[in-house]
């Protein structure tokens, strides 16, 4: 049986017909996806506005996180699916990246959906998911501390970063962060030595921010699209030597 695998897609829209398309399919599409076949977790997700993370929202940018019993399941789904060719007519840029789970811990909505089925490596290409449902006690302590951290690591052109964005299920409570590296090793780099990161951990050890986390790291092995018009695939393999940013 092929193992499972986790694709999460972007979605650009231009113009205010489009971009309300967008924002309704928050609501409307998982009605749709709950019927996918060999779909067996996802979440439609928002994004943040400037850098990416932020308690503004784009509303040009969207994301489709999606756990697949197989890959043949999830190509199905981007080839064949009226709901899928939905999101490509209205959007105006589409870039979906294929990833196998290396190490994950914590949950998400009481479950593990991730399963680590493929080897860390730690000269790889890498994708990391955190996501976070925050106390409401902490809210104000958490925004008022964690966008100005997120821009920093930009001002910093932190080395080995292709591109990172923040997005959520509901806005300000559930957050999460996915970014791309070029290594393991230049993310673990910022994430242990980075004075910027490591407050924000020693800030969420003290005060508790979180009632329920989960962390994951995935090696991406097949990307598809165009993000700001440059080819996903040309950025992450086979050498990673052009940065796109952040969205």
């Amino acid at each position: 049986m092929d193992p499972q695998i986790v694709t999460i897609t972007f979605f650009r829209y231009a113009g205010a017909r489009q971009q309300w398309w967008g924002f309704k399919q928050m609501g409307l599409a998982p009605r749709a996806l709950a019927k996918v076949p060999g779909l067996t977790f996802f979440k439609m997700l928002g994004s943040g506005n400037g850098n990416g993370f932020s308690i503004w929202p784009n509303f040009g940018v969207y994301g489709l996180l999606s756990v697949w019993n197989n890959e043949s399941s999830a190509q199905l789904f981007f080839e064949q699916s009226p709901l899928f060719q939905d999101f490509r007519a209205q959007s105006t840029e589409i870039a979906t990246i294929y990833l196998k789970t290396a190490k994950v811990h914590g949950t998400w909505d009481g479950r593990t959906p991730f399963i680590e089925n493929v080897a860390f490596q730690t000269e790889a290409p890498l994708a990391v998911l955190t996501r976070a449902t925050i106390r409401s006690k902490y809210l104000w302590h958490f925004w008022r501390f964690v966008p100005g951290v997120s821009k920093a690591m930009w001002r910093e052109h932190q080395e080995g970063l292709i591109f990172s964005i923040g997005i959520g299920e509901a806005p300000l409570v559930q957050q999460a962060t996915f970014s791309l590296w070029k290594n393991s090793q230049l993310m673990q780099n910022y994430a242990y030595k980075g004075k910027f990161h490591s407050t924000v951990v020693k800030k969420t050890r003290e005060l508790g921010w979180y009632k329920e986390e989960l962390f994951a790291r995935f090696h991406p092995f097949r990307v598809e699209g165009t993000w700001q018009g440059k080819s996903l695939e040309k950025v992450l393999f086979p050498a990673l030597n052009e940065e796109i940013g952040t969205f």
